[in-house]
């Protein structure tokens, strides 16, 4: 099996076990490797590809493990593999369209440490943390939390509070950040980019804060996803371009492309409302109704308005269900 690339960092970015009163190298082996192979067919492959791999981190004795939802989300087959070397099989246990957390869980033991879930709340911007991949101290960098703000992606996705951290680790997915009582204080999920004060472009990390985990986690757990009316999806990908929302992609037989948006179309309304900025985007469409409402739209085609109406579904009735080996 292979496994993606493990990049060695300079020894002063990496974090000594002798500056922190937590046994450090028992916490990096709780962070493993996940690899998952996706169906040709499955709607996420075009955009994620049907070969994923990134990290996890064992939450749990019985070998529960926390990751970032895409790399599992319509999973066939899924493999883990330990700093020990072990590799076991694995099943996708659910995935949260909200938060984007995934649970797996390994069907064979592992012999890793399992990582408490720590406070995620109580960081502040200028905090010392550690960002950790599979691989041991070698796969780990020290950070610092740069940043706690609203983050919205173009895939219908709104944190209200994202962390973001730098330097940034670059095999980000479903890293662990770790806090200085090591403790899981977040899951890692994308590179961003951002412009400092002095006007310069730098890089950090996107982590979705654990404390969005602690009140799902048993319905994950037990119905693979939210107990809760799921929000209407419209199956579309939007980017925002010179303040214009405008529709980068839509997935075929999907609301969207069923009602007949196109990519290049411009959003301007919703349900009657002007519109400015993606979140502001998203929180309106969920503010229709539950899944399934249809969704009044009007889009500029062309330099044409246009009304369109997208009756929306569940994100989850599009995608493929995971297989269990």
């Amino acid at each position: 099996m292979v496994e993606p690339s493990d990049p060695e960092f300079e020894i002063p970015v990496q974090p000594n076990p002798d500056d922190y009163a937590f046994d450090l190298n028992a916490a990096l082996d709780s962070v493993v490797s996940l690899r998952s192979k996706i169906p040709e067919d499955a709607l996420t492959a075009t955009v994620l590809g049907t070969e994923r791999a990134g990290h996890g981190v064992v939450i749990a004795n019985d070998g529960l493990i926390v990751t970032i939802g895409y790399l599992i989300t319509e999973a066939e087959s899924l493999w883990i593999l330990t700093n020990k070397g072990t590799t076991v099989p694995g099943h996708v246990v659910g995935y949260d369209q909200e938060t984007g957390f995934g649970l797996v869980q390994a069907l064979q033991p592992m012999g890793t440490p399992s990582m408490g879930l720590g406070e995620s709340g109580v960081l502040q911007v200028s905090d010392e943390v550690i960002t950790a991949g599979h691989g041991g101290p070698g796969n780990a960098i020290k950070a610092t939390v740069i940043a706690k703000r609203e983050f919205a992606g173009y895939w219908e996705y709104v944190l209200d509070e994202a962390l973001f951290t730098a330097p940034p680790h670059p095999n980000w997915g479903g890293a662990a950040l770790i806090g200085n009582d090591g403790s899981l204080l977040g899951i890692g999920s994308l590179m961003v980019q951002q412009v400092t004060e002095s006007g310069e472009l730098s890089s950090a990390n996107m982590i979705i804060p654990i404390d969005l985990l602690k009140p799902v986690l048993d319905d994950l757990r037990m119905y693979g996803k939210r107990n809760a009316p799921a929000r209407p999806w419209l199956g579309f990908l939007v980017q925002e371009l010179s303040h214009h929302l405008v529709v980068s992609g839509v997935y075929d037989d999907c609301p969207a492309n069923t009602a007949g948006l196109q990519v290049g179309d411009v959003i301007r309304e919703v349900g009657g409302e002007s519109i400015s900025g993606l979140a502001n985007l998203f929180r309106r469409i969920w503010r229709s109704g539950e899944a399934g409402v249809e969704v009044p739209l009007t889009i500029m085609r062309n330099r044409e308005s246009m009304s369109v109406t997208v009756r929306s579904t569940d994100r989850n009735s599009c995608l493929k269900s995971a297989s269990i080996h």
